[in-house]
């Protein structure tokens, strides 16, 4: 009775939230920038082609942030790229884009020394853009434009002349064969060789990727097999940024061996606390990739992003890159916001505590489910707005490890019937209830009905029958148990696993659930010691991430997979049908991979390799109610991809 009071008080003030998040904005709505070209196919874009905004393209000139003035740089003509990009990041039927005013700091808080996934995400500036990260179109972002031979094994991409890194140094095909063929190739840097994704088809097995420098402004990137999928690589998978094939050369090679002697890298080696010669780490200390971009290291580092950092610290504060190379359709360079700031807290409690009191302006990850009545009574104190956005991923799959080495439970969870049986088990409904307070749908990918007869006779059928104990014995005549690990990364998944628990356990089965450290998670999952845990899966939502999870519910066959059959095992033929299909989905074009992502779906219906039992969850945004541009559509980590483009409101 008390789960169902506080689900029915939370939709009750949820109301207006839900309302708030599908009102339109009050201001005039500009029209929605046109996207860059460099579709499928789509040649170099002309100086006067859609993808440049109107003022500009007409010799009107551009403008730049007030908070640049007097600041002894070159003209903003000279800093912008000879066709910047007019910002496309969200696609019009998920917002109603209008035009920006520059200034104001972006406050934000963070529980991890390291990281703000705030900031991150806005940071994150890929080479190609998928707008929304929808996934039904791939247009220019960092390189201006490309074109796709009909095979889908070349691939030939035009930068943009004029782009310059932050400390306004120009952006060649000089960086990308750097990055390419001094970093990627170089084997003290990278021992292991090209990672999957710039292999044929992103097979660890398959023929690593040829790159050929064209020009200054062009290079290309050929594979022996068709890759329709590799631009999605570049795009979304593993938010992974530019940083993989385009590196600042100018500034990175200092430290790099082939251009630096050892008399002059030693010192910078004893600096950094490295071992006599030892130039790889620190080199590899010097090279900010993506996910350190919010790193105290980062200071100084010239990036392509939005922002720089100019201030480590528990308050960290990133300023404007000034010679960032976006624009909107009035010809104003973005970002429209000055400035970041991200501040250190003890724990998520004090996030919480500073967005209600006005401290800070955005936050998605710490606004969780149960925290919304609160954060609801809260709106107008703090100054911020609560959206209701959509996860871009499932939230909490159930996985059993069918490749757990004990030949025992192998022989119960490799059984399709035993599958099935826990999915009838599986009250969806109560889980989306209970677990999502109602704010998700039970997913259609497996049955949702639930059926404690039905499942309780296939498990009679397989032998199964329940001991003297009530517990149901498993082939070797013992009591089966099914032993949940889950990470303590999120609170979601424990609240999943009790309510699994209960419903497994009227089946008769004996399922135990135990909290792990997040690293041992990492560790025992990497290692094939997790019987049963879980864990998220992007693929049935955004399926342009192809990722299912086979790693977690399968690891040895994922690995034989990954590895040409030279690690692992080999999977059984429907196993194997399952992973080909995962594994052609990065073969096929952007139009044939709707059909593929619903044979992948169909096959984990059928087969229930692991328990998909909700979607179209959503996701609480709360944001200060002054910041335009933010989209209450689609997904909500979308709307932080497109984080140039917000603005305060007067």
């Amino acid at each position: 009775m008390k789960k169902r009071m506080a689900f029915a008080t939370l939709t009750v003030l949820l109301a207006g939230a839900m309302l708030a998040g599908c009102r339109e904005p009050a201001e005039q709505a500009h029209d929605r920038p046109v996207p860059v070209p460099g579709k499928e196919g789509a040649a170099s874009p002309s100086p006067t082609a859609p993808g440049i905004a109107p003022s500009a393209a007409a010799g009107t000139g551009w403008k730049q942030a007030p908070f640049l003035d007097g600041k002894g740089l070159p003209d903003v003509a000279q800093r912008l790229p000879k066709e910047p990009k007019l910002t496309n990041e969200m696609p019009p039927e998920l917002l109603s884009y209008q035009i920006g005013s520059y200034g104001g700091t972006l406050r934000t808080a963070r529980t991890d020394v390291n990281t703000d996934n705030t900031v991150f995400i806005i940071e994150n500036e890929p080479l190609v853009n998928t707008p929304g990260l929808l996934g039904n179109e791939v247009t220019g972002n960092v390189l201006k434009s490309y074109i796709v031979s009909d095979d889908q094994k070349q691939f030939t991409f035009y930068m943009r002349e004029g782009l310059k890194w932050s400390d306004g140094q120009p952006v060649t095909t000089e960086d990308v064969k750097f990055a390419v063929e001094d970093v990627l190739s170089n084997s003290e840097l990278t021992p292991g060789g090209l990672p999957p994704w710039l292999k044929s088809a992103a097979d660890s097995a398959g023929a690593p990727m040829k790159f050929e420098v064209i020009d200054d402004y062009t290079f290309k990137i050929s594979f022996d097999k068709p890759y329709g999928g590799f631009l999605m690589q570049l795009a979304v998978q593993s938010w992974r940024g530019y940083n993989d094939l385009l590196k600042p050369k100018h500034y990175l090679q200092q430290f790099h061996a082939k251009y630096t002697p050892p008399e002059k890298l030693q010192p910078l080696i004893k600096e950094a606390g490295f071992q006599p010669g030892d130039w790889a780490n620190l080199f590899h200390l010097k090279d900010i990739i993506n996910t350190e971009i919010t790193h105290p290291q980062a200071v100084g580092f010239p990036v392509l992003t939005p922002y720089m950092q100019v201030k480590a610290g528990d308050t960290v504060e990133f300023e404007r890159n000034p010679y960032y190379f976006k624009v909107d359709a009035a010809g104003q360079q973005l970002p429209y916001i000055d400035k970041l700031r991200s501040s250190l807290v003890q724990n998520v409690e004090m996030v919480i505590m500073k967005l209600m009191s006005g401290e800070i302006d955005h936050s998605y990850e710490y606004v969780t489910i149960p925290k919304l009545p609160l954060l609801k009574e809260q709106e107008k104190k703090g100054g911020y707005t609560l959206y209701l956005t959509k996860l871009h991923r499932t939230a909490n799959d159930i996985q059993l490890n069918l490749t757990y080495n004990d030949p025992v439970w192998r022989q119960v969870v490799q059984d399709v019937r035993f599958r099935k049986a826990l999915n009838l088990a599986l009250n969806k409904k109560e889980i989306v209830d209970t677990v999502f307070f109602g704010m998700a749908k039970p997913s259609p990918i497996q049955d949702t009905t639930f059926d404690l007869k039905e499942a309780a006779r296939i498990l009679d059928a397989m032998g199964m029958t329940k001991g003297a104990d009530g517990f149901r014995i498993g082939p070797d005549g013992k009591r089966f148990t099914i032993p949940f690990e889950i990470s303590s990364s999120n609170q979601d998944f424990i609240k999943l696993g009790q309510v699994v628990t209960e419903q497994w356990r009227l089946l008769g089965l004996d399922v135990t659930l135990k909290q792990i450290d997040s690293a041992l998670w990492d560790t025992r999952n990497k290692a094939n010691e997790l019987k049963a845990t879980i864990m998220f899966t992007p693929g049935p939502v955004q399926w342009s991430r192809q990722e299912w999870g086979q790693n977690i519910w399968a690891p040895l066959w994922d690995r034989w997979w990954n590895t040409g059959g030279r690690e692992g095992e080999e999977p059984p033929a429907e196993a194997k049908a399952y992973l080909e299909s995962i594994f052609e989905l990065r073969e096929v074009s952007l139009q044939q991979a709707e059909k593929k992502r619903d044979e992948i779906r169909a096959n984990l219906g059928k087969n229930v390799w692991y328990f998909v039992h909700a979607e179209d969850i959503v996701l609480p945004v709360a944001v200060h109610s002054r910041i335009g541009n933010f989209s209450d559509k689609g997904w909500g980590i979308a709307s932080n991809f497109a984080g140039e483009q917000w603005f305060f409101k007067p």
